[in-house]
């Protein structure tokens, strides 16, 4: 039984290590994809301190308006800058609609209204595109759907060129992210109103700028990222579903930090494929992907209560 637990798995890697590289490869791209969702939640939350709990359905909301959009004949990149401006909207209205009555309200008031957000988006996404599955628009966006095959230690390495474009489109903009955040003015003034609100509002930052600033870069995220996994499992209201594995990623990573998102959405990516193929499938049936991240968050939380890159919080009595 330990060599089976234990043993065997590893031997398995070191006997095959193309089969391993292939299942970091399949890893890696999830892990990316995870850490972009992840990233939507940390900006929001820094700026306001509002845990948003409809980044999920934000990316599937994104991709149906870019899929629906094309469906009515409009031009795929034409589709790319209109459904940006219908998440600006969106931005707009719920700064607007629901956050700005909500200001000095408990937070577990501004959570209860993305909860309020979530419910709303998934109402009005099917009444406009219906529930069923489409295709999403990778050869109209001119991504390339074919593949590249390498031949590492003497095997078979396969890697989706559309797998290839999502990790570099995803790069770029968490750079994108990092250089706005860091270098100019309205990203300097977003930090600031995460490190201290009263001492931001107190020089002139407008609160109600900066959250529909930050919403729609949420928002910006949320489209790549349904593009990235409408290009791989198809474009539905199942895509929620994957979008809040961002949740065990913020767990391990801390509400706070980008850095946070990106490594722990690259660990749960890997650890999980990793798990599932070497230990679910021949130990547990399979299926591990679907709670192994969770688990792993909680028994990190046991320890490390406010994640691998969180700010230990004292309070003194």
């Amino acid at each position: 039984m330990f060599n089976e637990i234990f043993i065997a798995p590893f031997a398995d890697m070191i006997a095959a290590p193309d089969f391993l590289l292939q299942v970091l490869w399949e890893g890696l791209v999830s892990g990316i994809l995870y850490a972009l969702i992840a990233l939507g939640f940390v900006l929001i939350f820094r700026s306001s301190r509002i845990f948003n709990f409809a980044q999920g359905i934000m990316v599937v909301f994104a991709a149906l308006t870019l899929v629906g959009l094309h469906a009515m004949g409009v031009p795929a990149w034409i589709c790319v800058l209109l459904t940006l401006g219908v998440m600006f909207v969106l931005a707009v209205v719920i700064e607007r609609v629901v956050l700005r009555p909500l200001v000095g309200q408990p937070d577990i008031i501004l959570f209860m209204a993305t909860i309020g957000i979530t419910l709303f988006l998934i109402g009005f996404g099917e009444v406009i595109f219906g529930g069923e599955n489409k295709v999403m628009i990778t050869e109209e966006l001119g991504i390339p759907t074919g593949s590249v095959l390498l031949e590492p230690f003497g095997g078979l390495l396969i890697l989706e060129q559309k797998d290839i474009t999502a990790v570099v489109v995803a790069a770029l903009l968490v750079v994108a992210l990092l250089v706005f955040l860091n270098y100019t003015r309205m990203g300097r003034a977003i930090r600031a109103l995460g490190d201290d609100s009263q001492a931001a509002l107190s020089v002139g930052i407008s609160i109600q700028t900066i959250w529909v600033l930050v919403w729609f870069i949420a928002g910006i995220i949320a489209l790549v990222t349904g593009i990235a996994w409408g290009a791989r499992a198809g474009v539905s209201f199942a895509l929620e579903v994957i979008a809040y594995k961002a949740l065990p990623v913020l767990m391990l990573g801390g509400l706070e930090s980008i850095a946070g998102a990106i490594i722990g959405g690259l660990m749960i990516g890997l650890l999980e494929k990793l798990f599932e193929i070497y230990w679910g499938q021949p130990l547990l049936g399979g299926n591990t992907e679907t709670w192994f991240a969770f688990v792993l968050a909680l028994i990190v939380l046991l320890f490390r209560p406010q994640g691998l890159f969180g700010e230990k919080i004292i309070e003194r009595v």
